[in-house]
């Protein structure tokens, strides 16, 4: 059956020698793939770009429910995330949360509260001019609310201590030894309790920024068992480490 939706790109991978498929989250059926042919020819392959992470696409598919590769009939930009690939800084940023994303939604099944935080989520990173330097970390923080694991709140001073496994904060270190260090810790208050507005006010240098995404990403892996190691994540770190 022929289905209007709009999709998130969030990875492709080459396919034969002339094609690609493209990995996106979309808000009518979760996570689809389809192949998409003649995306690295020279006179078709300007379109490739379309497919990298963050893009937003209306579609038109046939889908099938029971099929792991679905067929594309038309596609065209309902985003472009220019701004985000005509800088470094951002476009690390991108290629890292769509390798993220690719580990983690998993689902073939619709969630439209996911899609819109997604989609408010990349519209706002590409018109951030400035401050963005703690974003990557604010979306990880939200996204764990939509993945079921979005921990308790800091309710006293005392509670020093992120413990990881039971995502919540706690006065003593666990004995499982899964938590963070006080230093981090408030920092991860901070960050799960923030908009993407407030988060440009926490005070990070580039060392206690890679050392809080450390955590973050240890809390996702604890979390989620089968997510896969972040290749992208030395570069991010590196272009951040500022």
């Amino acid at each position: 059956m022929l289905e209007k939706t709009k999709g998130i790109v969030i990875n492709q991978i080459k396919y034969t020698d002339s094609g690609i498929v493209a990995r996106l989250y979309t808000r009518d059926f979760g996570r689809i793939s389809f192949m998409v042919k003649g995306m690295r020819k020279r006179k078709t392959g300007k379109h490739n770009i379309l497919f990298q992470p963050l893009f937003i696409l209306d579609l038109d598919i046939y889908y099938k429910a029971s099929r792991e590769m679905q067929t594309i009939k038309e596609f065209s930009v309902a985003f472009t995330p220019y701004n985000i690939y005509s800088d470094i800084r951002k476009s690390s940023v991108a290629i890292f949360l769509g390798e993220v994303m690719t580990s983690v939604l998993k689902e073939e099944s619709p969630n439209e509260e996911l899609f819109d935080f997604i989609e408010e989520s990349v519209m706002y990173f590409e018109n951030s001019t400035e401050g963005y330097a703690n974003f990557h970390l604010a979306f990880l923080a939200g996204l764990s609310s939509y993945l079921g694991f979005e921990p308790g709140q800091k309710s006293s001073p005392e509670e020093v201590f992120f413990d990881m496994k039971n995502g919540n904060f706690v006065s003593l270190p666990p004995v499982h030894g899964h938590y963070s260090n006080p230093d981090n810790s408030e920092i991860l208050a901070a960050l799960f309790a923030s908009s993407y507005e407030t988060v440009k006010k926490i005070p990070l240098s580039g060392s206690q920024r890679n050392e809080v995404l450390d955590d973050l990403l240890n809390y996702f892996y604890i979390h989620l068992p089968g997510l896969s190691r972040i290749k992208s994540l030395d570069i991010l770190k590196e272009v951040f480490n500022q």
